[in-house]
């Protein structure tokens, strides 16, 4: 059966579920609504999602303006110092806001029920066709809120495709990049291994400093601000092996292998290697010790770096249309043993954060409204513009033709990365002050929307693969991988990547003393880590790593671990247990 046939398929369910609703919760439940004379409401939005605090500006703001009469004042903890303290300090009050984005993680989201912060959306569901439509989405939240009905909330990035399948786009979230012009410049040699990207990192750095006159271009640049249960720059190239963190395990996608990240020549151990080989072959930035990631992509824009960890980062920073048309930028330059790990789409949706209703709201009925057009195909393409991809407003951006959706002239310059102010029809501002503040996936974008068989993200539409495809850089690229046109295509086809079902696992709440031991255990392995990389010789960095062994095991290392791996066990367990259940759907 087709997407768009299933869509059709799931909406009647929900329209005769949604009338099932209405006859068995009946009307006048709430007086709230009937109270709702339609004029002007300034929502107060607790969002753990924006970057961004104030009122909602510029074209998104009149979207929701001109629908719903809604303006949203964003409170947000990223920018308010970070931290539990203001979602704390909110909750204690009783009221976190009439919308909230929350996570629901180590407990969070049972707290959020039991204490009363967010409501049962039920009595105003009757015609929320798309809210509706998505119950196996909600029904799977409910088991992380720990409550057995009701709708208190939607999970983030819902999918529509089978969560065997990859959910990213044109590029996988994790891969070696490399600057393709200096790669082509050192011959393109073949890369075997992890390990083989030193010789050939030292070649390109070596062409690239004699090429540009300077000495302060080096191959790899680390930086420490999202360092957690352990340096997060060595956990990246385990994803080229399957793998991925729950705390201190690494995890292979199907669940072949889980590691202690300390294990005695695993995973985790053989990046720190592989780092240490490069810093001492002279190819890592001397500052990735005491750089931030703010200066660190600063250099990937000046092009004095050659490797970067995601596509998200090399392309984004340095991939310009003037670049890519002098045949300069990253791509990848694949491992011979790659396997590189994939999120799954999830059709339940990631229950890690969720959109809800907050039990004080003045006018929940309006703010059920606003979720349920989130929701629809129109709010996937207008709210998913920031970091999801979307192709933004129809007219604005793109326009239906019979060859199918185009970006417009406008469209094309914002969403490839340009900057353009709206014309006053559409809000007037920048387009870039205009996206939506919540920073919240309702839909994927990699997704087909179901009304016009296409993705959400113009990116992936033909017309934008034509053009993106027409530059020198991608032209030699897919010349070189065997006339391949995306990086996905190309791994798919070669059995480079390995999809972890989306399941949407959250982990249950940690015992404090298990946080206690977790934060002084991480402290020692961040530290070591570093300290391991920078070493001056494989004794000393032998050394490091065995102290280091020898400290965690003190500080509790075996009880945490047998919490993660319990917890990675859990979570394959999900995953196939989702798998297996939309092959049984789709088999029916």
């Amino acid at each position: 059966m087709s997407l768009k046939k299933k869509f059709v398929a799931a909406t009647a369910v929900a329209l005769a579920a949604a009338m099932g609703l209405s006859a068995c919760s009946g009307s006048g439940d709430k007086t709230a609504s009937a109270e709702d004379d339609g004029s002007l409401y300034v929502v107060d939005v607790f969002d753990e999602l924006a970057n961004y605090q104030g009122t909602q500006k510029g074209w998104f703001a009149k979207i929701i303006k001109d629908k719903f009469n809604i303006e949203l004042n964003i409170v947000a903890p990223n920018v308010a110092g970070g931290g539990s303290t203001l979602f704390d300090s909110r909750a204690a009050s009783g009221d976190l806001g009439d919308l909230v984005v929350v996570g629901t993680g180590d407990g969070k989201g049972e707290r959020l029920v039991k204490a009363d912060l967010i409501m049962d959306m039920t009595p105003y569901l009757e015609g929320k066709d798309n809210i509706n439509g998505f119950k196996n989405a909600t029904d799977a939240l409910n088991e992380v809120l720990g409550v057995d009905e009701g709708v208190y909330g939607l999970p983030n990035s819902i999918s529509f495709k089978s969560p065997t399948e990859a959910s990213e786009g044109l590029e996988p979230t994790f891969g070696p990049y490399l600057r393709w012009d200096y790669y082509k410049a050192v011959g393109y040699p073949e890369i075997n291994t992890l390990e083989d990207l030193v010789p050939v990192l030292k070649d390109m750095q070596d062409k690239a400093r004699e090429t540009e006159g300077t000495d302060d271009i080096y191959a790899m640049s680390f930086f420490k601000d999202w360092d957690g249960n352990m340096m997060n720059n060595a956990k990246q190239p385990t994803c080229y092996y399957g793998y991925d963190e729950l705390g201190f395990v690494l995890a292979k996608a199907d669940g072949s292998d889980y590691q202690s990240i300390t294990e005695e020549g695993g995973i985790y151990e053989r990046v720190l290697r592989f780092f240490n080989e490069a810093y001492r072959a002279g190819i890592v930035d001397p500052e990735s010790t005491t750089q931030n990631y703010d200066t660190m992509n600063q250099k990937y824009k000046d092009g004095k770096v050659l490797f970067s960890f995601w596509p998200w980062l090399g392309q984004a920073a340095y991939n310009t249309v003037e670049n890519k048309e002098a045949g300069k930028g990253f791509m990848i330059a694949p491992l011979q043993d790659q396997k590189i790990f994939s999120y799954g789409a999830s059709p339940n949706g990631d229950s890690k954060t969720i959109i809800a209703v907050g039990s004080k709201a003045e006018h929940p009925e309006r703010l059920v409204e606003f979720i349920d057009w989130l929701y629809s195909s129109e709010g996937a393409y207008d709210s998913g513009s920031q970091t999801g991809g979307a192709a933004g407003p129809q007219g604005l951006n793109w326009e239906m033709t019979d060859d199918g959706p185009v970006l417009t002239e406008f469209g094309s310059t914002v969403i490839n990365g340009g900057s353009a102010n709206v014309p006053e029809e559409y809000g007037g501002g920048s387009y870039a002050d205009g996206v939506s503040a919540l920073n919240f996936t309702t839909i994927v974008a990699n997704d087909v929307d179901p009304e016009t068989g296409y993705t959400f993200n113009a990116q992936m539409w033909p017309s934008e693969l034509e053009k993106a495809n027409a530059n020198p850089l991608n032209q030699d690229w897919s010349e070189h991988m065997g006339g391949y046109s995306t990086t996905m295509e190309y791994l798919e086809a070669n059995d480079m990547i390995t999809v972890a079902p989306g399941a949407g696992y959250v982990t249950p709440p940690e015992d404090s003393q298990i946080s206690t031991l977790r934060g002084s255990i991480k402290t020692e392995i961040v530290n070591s880590s570093w300290q391991a990389i920078v070493a001056g010789s494989e004794d000393e960095f032998d050394q490091i790593l065995s102290d280091m062994r020898e400290k965690v095991e003190g500080l509790g290392m075996e009880q945490v671990l047998e919490v993660d791996m319990a917890n990675a066990k859990a979570q394959d367990e999900a995953r196939k247990a989702i798998a297996a259940e939309y092959a049984e759907e789709s088999a029916e």
